[in-house]
């Protein structure tokens, strides 16, 4: 489940990503009631099997829940959590149409998976947004949706030496001689990059990611999510 919010008394409209259709939204009838058969099985970060209803209008309803696994270690550690809202949110607004993509689909079970083991603090002392998983993930969700930044060279003349900026207009690092502009990108942002990029989620902390290449990575991922997209995400200006 990607987000939830409240509808009527005791309803809750879902968003979901699925193996089979992609993007689905649903209704969870009475879920918010305290007897609720189906409360504790759709919480954020909870990776369920749902029979879905398709009625007359857009929203599905949901007949049935079965848990697969409910990710609540990290549901309840406020880091771990943080880290999991960014790589949803990501997923929710990058994905937006009804139409399978199971590439997609296995990175956020993935990601998923591998939250349940992240330490229960913060690394190095930075916050969330700037974990590795988090980065490594959505660095593959652009690179699946097409979006993948370049980053070995320069995307206007191709020189692999003086790199100084990213431009999302050019898709990708650009040196000093071709910046009309770009964002700052330091060395160690561009080989932070790609060592995500080269990287298994489960091994994105081996890439030694230093401050500096966290925050620069952090921000062509969300220069990209902009200039794509046209949109920010609020988990990240949290």
């Amino acid at each position: 489940m990607l987000r939830s919010f409240r509808l009527g008394e005791a309803d809750r409209v879902l968003h979901l990503y699925t193996l089979a259709r992609g993007r689905v939204g649903a209704v969870a009838k009475g879920v918010r009631r305290t007897k609720s058969r189906f409360g504790a099985r759709l919480e954020p970060l909870s990776h369920a099997e749902l029979l879905l209803h398709q009625g007359s209008g857009e929203l599905q309803t949901v007949t049935g829940v079965e848990l697969l696994h409910s990710h609540r270690a990290a549901r309840e550690d406020p880091y771990r959590l943080g880290v999991g809202l960014v790589g949803l949110e990501a997923m929710l607004r990058l994905y937006t149409e009804q139409e399978a993509n199971p590439q997609a689909f296995r990175a956020l079970t993935r990601f998923l998976d591998l939250l349940d083991e992240l330490p229960d603090r913060q690394q190095n002392g930075r916050g969330g947004r700037h974990d590795p998983l988090v980065l490594s993930f959505q660095l593959k969700l652009l690179w699946l949706s097409g979006y993948l930044p370049h980053v070995t060279s320069c995307a206007e003349c191709g020189a692999d030496t003086g790199l100084a900026g990213y431009s999302p207009r050019a898709g990708g690092a650009v040196c000093v001689s071709c910046d009309d502009g770009s964002l700052p990108l330091s060395p160690d942002g561009v080989r932070g990059i790609e060592a995500l990029l080269r990287r298994p989620m489960a091994d994105a902390a081996g890439a030694g990611l230093g401050d500096r290449a966290a925050r620069d990575a952090l921000r062509v991922i969300a220069a990209s999510y902009e200039y794509h997209g046209g949109f920010r995400l609020r988990t990240l200006s949290a």
